[in-house]
């Protein structure tokens, strides 16, 4: 007796879902398309900016440049003073190239790399600009590591341009791309690429970069910013960061207490610690990020709460007659209900799903008007945003509901 009560419920809300979302398609296409396109509308907007706001703050914690297999960090302390441009830029660390050397000297360290973070542009051979990239300068050592998503591979062991702090040394002209870079660039290997306004020392001309490698899925975070991976002497000359070596980390390779005491050593002023996930999880580790991804996410979730709670309420009170039919043919309170709701989440998530790849769309284009990248993305953004869709549809949905639950037969009669 259970089992076929069991199965009857089953049936019974088998059924009710099918009638909910035939009804929710002919509202859609036939009987109340403005409405179904507002809610998807409100809902696909409001996701779109906190998708595009957590994309920001994302890149304010350079989840990105932090995405590496290192096994300890050195950071610039807040408010300490590493560099000549403190106060104007954030902090730097200074004489890396020689302080790296000295790390990388210690037992149980196997390397140790300043890397240096710059957007900047680069040219295709007609001389195109296709926007910018992030230029990112390290020192490999033949070993295949990982630095801001990216293998090393394909560079050059060493930094033969530094030649023990002259600068004069001969360029590799070497640069590794990831295949967002080598898409928004438009390069494959063998390619080369100018790098507008950069001199060597004499002012001579900075020859331009061939690209030895493009990395793609296996060697990237899986984001869509754009890396050019290049020597760091390299990068240090085309920023004008070379007089005082300037680095904004270090990232150490190694038994992580061994390169953690290595690392102290060499900068006891400085910030050590093992290097975290990259992507999202760095939010957590800068406090300005984790205030702006949490300010996205606190509104978007009240801003679309009360789009749906606004539009799924007067879609149902449009409903009404609707609902008192239902009621007269035996369908009961909880079925009634349960339509209203099924119909309202599953246009919330209609939104929410157009919402994400808006963001997507959004962060390019905020990108491309600020000439760097000031925000970037990440494959759990869309994940993310359903989820934030769901959590502000389940706040709103008590309003809809509580609207049909006052609706019945004698009073749309009477009316």
């Amino acid at each position: 007796m259970k089992a076929d009560r069991d199965g009857s419920r089953r049936e019974r809300w088998r059924g009710l879902t099918e009638l909910s979302l035939v009804r929710l398609r002919n509202r859609a296409t036939r009987t109340g398309p403005r409405r179904t396109i507002a809610t998807v509308t409100a809902v696909a907007l409001t996701i779109a900016l906190l998708v595009v706001l957590t994309g920001v703050a994302l890149a304010l914690a350079g989840g990105v440049a932090e995405d590496t297999d290192a096994d300890v960090r050195i950071t610039p302390e807040d408010g300490g003073t590493f560099s000549s441009i403190d106060g104007v830029e954030e902090p730097r660390l200074g004489e890396t190239s020689q302080r790296s050397a000295t790390i990388r000297e210690q037992d149980g360290v196997d390397h140790a790399s300043p890397v240096l973070v710059e957007t900047g542009r680069l040219e295709t051979g007609d001389g195109s600009d296709h926007g910018p990239v992030l230029l990112v300068g390290v020192v490999p050592d033949g070993e295949s590591r990982t630095v801001a998503g990216v293998p090393t591979d394909g560079l050059e062991p060493g930094d033969p341009h530094y030649a023990d702090g002259s600068y004069d040394g001969v360029p590799t002209g070497e640069v590794v791309l990831s295949e967002p870079a080598a898409d928004r660039l438009d390069a494959e290997e063998g390619d080369e690429l100018g790098v507008p306004g950069a001199h060597l020392a004499g002012e001579s001309t900075h020859p331009p970069l061939t690209v030895t490698s493009v990395e793609g899925e296996d060697g990237d975070s899986g984001s869509d910013v754009p890396v050019a991976l290049v020597h760091l002497s390299e990068l240090q000359t085309f920023a004008g960061s070379g007089d005082d070596e300037l680095a904004d980390t270090i990232l150490v390779w190694g038994e992580p207490d061994a390169a953690a005491s290595a690392a102290a050593d060499a900068y006891p002023n400085a910030a050590v610690g093992p290097v975290g996930n990259g992507g999202p999880s760095a939010l957590f580790d800068d406090g300005l990020a984790l205030a702006t991804g949490l300010l996205a996410l606190v509104v978007g979730i009240a801003i679309c709460a009360s789009f749906v709670a606004t539009t799924a309420g007067m879609n149902v009170d449009h409903d009404r007659t609707a609902l008192a039919v239902l009621e007269s043919v035996g369908v009961p309170t909880s079925g009634r209900l349960g339509i209203v709701a099924l119909s309202t989440v599953t246009t919330a998530m209609c939104g929410a799903l157009l919402g994400a790849a808006l963001g997507f769309v959004g962060i390019r284009v905020v990108n491309v008007v600020a000439g760097s990248a000031v925000a970037t993305t990440h494959p759990l953004f869309v994940p993310y945003a359903v989820g934030v869709a769901l959590l502000a549809t389940l706040i709103a949905v008590p309003y809809p509901l509580a609207v049909a639950n006052r609706t019945s037969v004698l009073e749309e009669v009477s009316r």
